[in-house]
C-alpha cells in the first residue's frame, strides 16, 4: 500500500507523525511515555536523529526530524518497530495498568502487534515558513487538546525549549 507522503530526500528535515493504533490513549502513563523518550535519545545519540521540534500527546506524537546519515526512513522504521514490541511488552508486564486486556487486544492483529498505524505522513521542510507553521501546529497541540492554556506549560514537548522557560527532555538540534 502505497502512502501520499514518502521520504524522497533522506538526509532533509521531516515533519513526521506517529499514530497508536485505533487512536488509544497509551502515552496517559508515565513508563510508556519513558520507553518512547528514551528510544528518541538513543536514536539521538547512536543512529544520528536530530530533532528540532517534538510534542507527545496521548495516543500520537508530531517530531520535525533529520537524519545525519541520509537513512531517516531506516531510522524510522528501526524506531516504530522497537517501540511497538517494547510498548507492548511493558503494557503486558504492568499489573497495574487497568486497561490491560483491552490494550493488548486493540494493540494485535491477527497475532501481530500493531502498535503504530502505518505510515508516518513525512513531509519534507522545504522553508523556513513552513517549518515555523509546523513547530507552531506541534506546540499548539495540547492547547488545542484542552490540556493546558499555554504552550510552554505542556511538559511533553519542546515548547519550553522554543520559550525558554525550561530545558526540555530531549536535545534539540538548530535547523539550517
Amino acid at each position: 500500500m502505497g502512502f501520499a507522503y514518502v521520504v524522497r530526500d533522506q538526509g532533509a528535515a521531516h515533519y513526521v507523525t506517529f499514530t497508536v493504533h485505533q487512536w488509544a490513549d497509551v502515552f496517559t502513563r508515565p513508563e510508556y511515555v519513558d520507553i518512547l523518550m528514551d528510544s528518541l535519545k538513543y536514536y539521538q545519540a547512536s543512529k544520528g536523529l536530530e530533532i528540532f521540534a517534538w510534542v507527545i500527546m496521548s495516543n500520537h506524537c508530531h517530531l520535525i526530524v533529520r537524519a545525519k546519515n541520509d537513512n531517516l526512513s531506516d531510522i524510522i522504521r528501526d524506531f516504530k518497530k522497537f517501540t511497538s514490541k517494547a510498548i507492548y511488552q511493558a503494557i503486558e508486564e504492568n499489573n497495574r495498568e487497568s486497561r490491560k486486556a483491552w490494550l493488548l487486544k486493540a494493540l494485535k492483529y491477527e497475532g501481530k502487534i500493531w502498535f503504530w498505524e502505518e505510515g508516518y505522513h513525512g513531509e519534507e521542510i522545504w522553508s523556513e515558513d513552513f517549518y515555523r507553521s509546523k513547530v507552531a501546529y506541534i506546540h499548539a497541540n495540547p492547547v488545542q487538546a484542552g490540556i493546558v492554556e499555554k504552550e510552554e506549560e505542556y511538559l511533553l514537548s519542546s515548547a519550553g525549549d522554543f520559550y525558554g522557560t525550561r530545558k526540555g527532555h530531549l536535545e534539540l538540534s538548530l535547523i539550517g
